[in-house]
């Protein structure tokens, strides 16, 4: 009888920190894809004005961009060597207007 009422508490315990989980989950997917989701746009916007060739648009655009993906890099979003990369392209395809 004890062993079952230790079962019993056992289980709901997990069961408690498995609905915290879910909850903390949920909360980080959504953060995590309305960044991600920020840094695509920023990414696409440059790519733009990079394909249009236009220079002080591009300028701004990458200077508005590379800040967006560091940032996405610090906070765990997007792998750092991940964001490197991004950078380094974005850069020298910038650099080659």
């Amino acid at each position: 009888m004890a062993e079952a009422a230790k079962a019993k508490k056992k289980k709901t315990g997990s069961k408690i920190s498995a609905r915290k989980r879910a909850r903390q989950n949920l909360k980080h997917y959504a953060r995590n894809k309305t960044l991600l989701s920020k840094m695509r746009n920023c990414i696409k916007t440059l790519k733009a004005s990079l394909a249009s060739k236009n220079k002080t648009e591009a300028e701004k655009a990458l200077k508005a961009a590379l800040p967006v993906i560091a940032s996405m890099a610090t906070k765990g979003i997007l792998h750092k060597n991940a964001a490197a990369r991004y950078t380094s392209r974005l850069t020298k395809q910038f650099n080659s207007l």
